[in-house]
């Protein structure tokens, strides 16, 4: 095996886990296609596991996730391309418990983040949510009336109880 060049700025540790990991892979033949028909919709949160809770594996599934796991115009459009190109027939919208985009305010966590930055951060739209269950529905919505993806495809907002592990199913 040849030497791996040197990764900038303090990756090292990652890519040795990559290459013990690499070494392990059993399926590197994957089609790209979501094997169980699900693409998961969530947030970024690190006590997220989005194929674990749900009992899938690798290639299983689409996941799509950022902060708050809103349906964002981005995430639509990868919606769109899992539904029409990759055999997702079934979306899942989950946000969950204790999540830092519903805790505070857009003002709040702009003043957060300027503290933190030492910046201006009054441009930056954050995308808080000040009712979780009126957010996922409204994320239904958009996924349900999108013209791109046909009304067969099942669509499901969950709250995830990040202390239990189980999901709550809202709409």
């Amino acid at each position: 095996m040849t030497d791996m060049p040197h990764a900038p700025g303090g990756f090292d540790d990652l890519l040795e886990a990559n290459r013990a990991f690499a070494a392990t892979l059993h399926e590197p033949n994957f089609t790209g296609m979501a094997e169980a028909g699900v693409l998961v919709v969530t947030c970024m949160d690190s006590r997220i596991e989005p194929l674990r809770m749900i009992g899938l594996d690798l290639g299983d599934a689409k996941i799509l996730r950022n902060p708050g796991g809103r349906v964002t115009d981005a995430v639509l459009v990868g919606i769109v391309l899992g539904v029409d190109l990759l055999g997702v027939n079934r979306v899942m919208i989950i946000e969950h418990t204790r999540c830092a985009m519903g805790s505070s305010t857009e003002s709040q966590m702009r003043e957060r983040l300027a503290d933190s930055t030492g910046q201006d951060t009054t441009w930056l739209t954050l995308g808080m949510i000040s009712d979780q269950r009126a957010a996922l529905a409204e994320d239904v919505r958009r996924v349900k009336t999108h013209p791109l993806i046909p009304s067969s495809v099942a669509v499901g907002a969950f709250i995830y109880d990040v202390d239990s592990g189980l999901l709550e199913p809202v709409c």
